[in-house]
């Protein structure tokens, strides 16, 4: 499959699952499409986001070699929010190692506290802080502040999200 190519060929669902299919659990495969989400032009990287989040929903191992650079994609200039909100998708579903979880923590509450970031992008990053704060005393409780402090003035999905967060906080873990 000439990957470049496929993704370019069409923006669909269906298009985006023949792209897992032929990924799979496959290391090299995920790669190659890594590698076009990293360095492939704007509409490349947009299209390559997509899939890469369901490769991980299916096989989180496969991130684990390249969280960092998909941690820092999200933080480039003029990046498309498809970025933004397929590596925050993708990192709810994995354990960050303890060496990202400074990195994750910063970004994720500069994109939950950025009232211009869509909606999607700030409630994958109250989950994503939810996930680290556990491990984290200290999180845990700038959370918590944060959340309460913002839910009264959001919309519906992060009120939803909040008070989700907010009893996971709660609980022993």
């Amino acid at each position: 499959m000439d990957l470049r190519e496929t993704i370019l060929q069409e923006h669909s669902k269906r298009q985006m699952q023949k792209i897992v299919r032929w990924v799979g659990n496959d290391p090299k495969r995920f790669s190659a499409l890594v590698k076009l989400f990293l360095h492939g032009e704007y509409r490349v990287t947009q299209r390559a986001a997509w899939p890469i989040s369901y490769c991980i929903e299916a096989h989180p191992e496969l991130a684990r070699p390249w969280l960092k650079k998909m941690l820092l994609k999200t933080k480039e200039p003029g990046v498309h929010d498809a970025v933004k909100r397929n590596v925050l998708r993708l990192l709810q579903e994995v354990n960050i190692p303890k060496s990202l979880q400074g990195l994750t923590a910063k970004i994720s509450f500069d994109f939950l506290q950025d009232a211009r970031e869509p909606i999607a992008v700030r409630v994958f990053s109250m989950s994503v802080l939810a996930n680290i704060a556990p491990n984290e005393p200290g999180l845990k409780n700038e959370l918590r502040l944060v959340v309460e402090d913002m839910m009264p003035l959001e919309s519906a999905a992060i009120q939803a999200r909040g008070r989700k967060i907010l009893k996971q906080l709660k609980s022993p873990v």
